[in-house]
């Protein structure tokens, strides 16, 4: 399928929607599944390609390992490989190829890691030559470009000969997601210090032991159905969204706080989260430092609803799948908005132009995301959403879930 076209819902919106799993939650507990020897037991895992991927690499004796375009599974198996002294080749697709990993590669070199650039200098494709201790155990790190780098060095610290200190340098971005590290190492039996105020990490030299782990859905996931809600012309619209937490580990829950000045009440029950309208407000200003991941969908939801929109804490958007905060910038006018850098590399806001396409097309960038976050506006509009296919990098569902509500009709 080359692209689908979605159409606004044709009577009242109401739908329950078995939400697919934490692919980050998926993600950290394959690692730390695999580092106690297989020997726990781990409940609804993800479906999605990049979890699948990570499962399919961890079984597998090929000394090359293909993990497509998956970031986190780049930067976890680069640390599980190089700590446990498996000889590997880690690749990926083209773009996986041109997003850097040369902080990670740094510090895993210090603790003792023989890795060896294949291509460019700081960049996959990288090949694990084992492992040699040197007697280090206290590193600096930049807390500021990826999280995962910082994950990928907690899970494999209890490995090491005397543990590990992790010293995070300058700000600190997506902390939910170093927390939620954390907290699923010390439920394998790992327990952790952090002190915050002094940015400090620091993790015993102990083995994991083997658990049983239940994985929450995923946050990242149900934002779109915020969206949705927020956007739906429907003011009786109701979605129950199944499987979430009030106490989640996910630091995209952040999107309940997020969406309700932008018009979505949420009531949480002991199946998930009900999501129910509200009067909207005229501006929001969010910093999404911890939660990079929903700056898409927000963005284009506050473009449709003429919110101005004033966002900090992007700058990680430049590395991801795509450059996120350029095809935002291309995709939002064709819905009549912008995104303006009002301060360079910091702060940026969304403004209504009034100018957009009769039918938009949006193109999706080989990223999961702009295809999920662009979906909504269908609730408003008939749109078209490029390769559509994109979606089963974290939810595969997707398409799936939203024909409960709108139209979706596949164009080859």
């Amino acid at each position: 399928m080359n692209a689908v076209r979605l159409t606004p819902p044709a009577g009242s919106v109401r739908a329950t929607i078995p939400l697919a799993s934490s692919k980050s939650e998926s993600n950290r507990a394959l690692i730390i599944n695999a580092l106690s020897g297989f020997r726990g037991t781990l409940h609804n895992v993800s479906a999605a390609r990049d979890s699948q991927t990570m499962i399919r690499l961890l079984k597998s004796e090929d000394p090359i390992a293909d993990v497509l375009d998956a970031g986190t599974t780049m930067r976890f198996l680069t640390a599980y490989f190089a700590v446990t002294g498996q000889y590997k080749t880690l690749t990926g697709t083209p773009r996986m190829c041109e997003r850097p990993i040369g902080i990670l590669v740094d510090a895993l070199r210090a603790l003792g890691a023989d890795i060896e650039y294949l291509q460019n200098e700081g960049f996959p494709p990288i090949s694990t030559k084992g492992f040699f201790r040197n007697g280090t155990n206290r590193l600096a790190i930049r807390g500021d470009v990826s999280s995962q780098y910082i994950s990928a060095l907690l899970m494999v610290a209890p490995l090491l000969p005397d543990g590990l200190t992790l010293e995070l340098t300058g700000d600190v971005g997506s902390r939910p997601y170093i927390e939620m590290t954390l907290r699923q190492m010390e439920h394998f039996g790992v327990q952790t210090v952090a002190n915050w105020e002094n940015k400090t990490l620091t993790v015993p030299a102990t083995p994991y032991s083997p658990a049983d782990y239940a994985i929450e859905s995923d946050w990242s996931g149900a934002s779109y159905w915020f969206s949705m809600v927020a956007l739906a012309e429907d003011e009786s619209v109701e979605i129950d969204l199944l499987g979430l937490k009030d106490d989640s580990l996910q630091g995209d829950s952040a999107i309940v706080d997020i969406m309700r000045p932008l018009g979505v009440e949420s009531k949480f029950t002991d199946k998930g989260v009900i999501l129910t309208k509200k009067p909207a407000e005229s501006s929001l200003a969010w910093d999404f430092t911890n939660c990079p991941d929903l700056a898409q969908t927000v963005a284009v939801c506050c473009a449709l609803k003429g919110i101005l929109l004033t966002l900090t804490g992007i700058e990680s958007l430049k590395i991801k799948e795509t450059d996120r905060v350029f095809a935002l910038q291309t995709e939002l006018q064709k819905i009549g908005a912008e995104l303006v850098e009002v301060e360079k590399n910091t702060r940026y806001e969304v403004r209504k132009t009034g100018v957009s396409d009769s039918v938009p097309t949006f193109e999706t960038y080989d990223d999961h995301r702009m295809a999920m976050a662009f979906a909504p506006v269908a609730m408003r509009r008939e749109v078209v959403i490029e390769e559509p296919g994109v979606v089963a990098k974290s939810y595969p569902s997707f398409w799936d879930d939203m024909a409960r509500v709108a139209g979706v009709h596949f164009i080859d």
